[in-house]
């Protein structure tokens, strides 16, 4: 299955010049450590700028005492970032993944539009769903043999 099938297709969403503590609050009310920060995309829907990460407000932020409230998205933020296609497979997501080191990655559509956010979590639901499909198949087989062959 590609990734625009497994992907988490209400992302939560937030604009650069937002204030940082509105960010955390959204993390917050949302129950999630990770937003794409998007633009309005010229032919429709967003364009993904940047991502936001929960860490990226304690390293960068926290952790050097600045007032989350003089700063916005945009000057935390990880500009440019790696999204993968959402009619990638999930292992080609996963190669990416691995290589940048992130556990979630936008997913967007062949005009570069916002379509979700791929998770580890979402590859490994996909791949348990599989897995069940692979024993489930073995146990019928096994089941068959009995029945014709008592």
């Amino acid at each position: 299955m590609n990734v625009g099938g497994i992907c988490n297709r209400n992302p939560v969403t937030i604009r650069k010049a937002e204030g940082l503590d509105r960010a955390a609050e959204l993390m917050r009310d949302q129950h999630v450590g990770y937003l794409v920060v998007v633009q309005p995309h010229v032919n429709g829907g967003l364009e993904v700028i940047g991502v936001l990460t929960d860490r990226d407000i304690v390293v960068s932020v926290v952790a050097r005492q600045a007032d989350p409230r003089a700063l916005t998205v945009g000057d935390v933020m990880t500009c440019q970032p790696v999204v993968v296609d959402a009619s990638s497979s999930a292992g080609s997501a996963l190669n990416q993944m691995r290589r940048i080191g992130s556990r979630r990655v936008p997913v967007v559509s062949a005009t570069k539009a916002l379509v979700g956010v791929l998770s580890l979590d979402d590859i490994l639901k996909d791949l348990s769903l599989e897995m069940a499909d692979v024993s489930g198949t073995i146990q019928k087989e096994q089941t068959m043999e009995r029945a014709l062959r008592p």
